[in-house]
């Protein structure tokens, strides 16, 4: 039984932070960052930086081209 409620616990972990993502928050581009970096440190996979990327195509042109001062949305 013990073994089920872990179970049970790990889901409702994953639904929260399933709900967490939909939140938007915002991250200020500092010196030496790239999406990878940001990405990283917000999701823990610098795989993920597309995310970023997608969620800022307004201010964005290029992934591989971000600016120091820039506001994104970190989905």
């Amino acid at each position: 039984m013990n073994e089920e409620g872990i179970a049970g616990g790990a889901g409702m972990e994953g639904g929260a932070a399933g709900g967490a993502s939909k939140e938007s928050r915002t991250y200020v581009v500092q010196s030496g960052d790239t999406l990878s970096k940001i990405a990283k440190e917000y999701y823990g996979d610098a795989s993920k930086y597309m995310d970023i990327f997608n969620a800022n195509t307004d201010k964005l042109s290029d992934p591989d081209k971000i600016q120091v001062g820039q506001e994104l949305v970190i989905p």
